[in-house]
């Protein structure tokens, strides 16, 4: 059995762009936990574009991005914004409308 390579922009249920200054530390926990969510609630349902606004500061101003890090939802709609390291898990599966699995599990405990 082959693995399924992961989802192109068009296949993708979710769609992120984190913008990011460098390997700062907030900016390099805003990229573990983003990565560590993601792989967690959405395991080869998403795409996650980072962004270094250093690298790519167009891009940043295009999308209005004015602290980092920044996690920008794309899809689905409508998009949400997110500033900061990302650390509080509760309050970012809320923002990105997705279920805290750990509370359920709390919850049934």
């Amino acid at each position: 059995m082959e693995a399924e390579p992961p989802p192109t922009l068009a296949e993708a249920d979710y769609v992120f762009h984190l913008f990011i200054t460098g390997a700062t530390p907030n900016s390099t926990r805003a990229v573990r936990n983003i990565k560590s969510i993601c792989e967690e609630y959405l395991p080869g349902r998403y795409e996650l574009l980072i962004v270094d606004i250093y690298q790519q500061p167009l891009l940043a101003k295009q999308e209005q991005i004015i602290a980092a890090p920044t996690l920008v939802r794309q899809r689905p709609l409508p998009a949400r914004r997110l500033i900061g390291d990302l650390s509080d898990r509760a309050v970012v599966l809320a923002a990105l409308g997705l279920p805290d699995l750990s509370a359920s599990d709390d919850a049934n405990a």
